[in-house]
């Protein structure tokens, strides 16, 4: 569970390609979260750091057609799904 390569989690991630957090690569490699305890699959966007996740609500959407997102308190984990690709593949 735990990446054994170099590089390390960023500490504040969002899916959001509009966001100034979005990172495709990172996103590619699959991110695990771990929010109180609880693995959640449900996460837009989360910050280490500060412990706080951004989860959709429902089915509500925005005045820009996005869905209504809504911040969560806790104890934050994260963590590769896949171990990053060689540099020569």
């Amino acid at each position: 569970m735990t990446d054994t390569t170099s590089d390390a989690m960023p500490d504040r991630l969002s899916v959001d390609p509009r966001s100034p957090h979005f990172n495709a690569e990172v996103l590619r490699r699959g991110i695990g979260v771990r929010f109180k305890g609880k693995e959640r699959t449900d996460v837009e966007e989360f910050c280490l750091s500060e412990g706080w996740i951004r989860v959709a609500l429902a089915r509500k959407m925005g005045r820009d057609g996005r869905p209504l997102t809504i911040k969560l308190s806790g104890e934050v984990e994260a963590w590769y799904e896949n171990p990053a690709e060689a540099a020569g593949e």
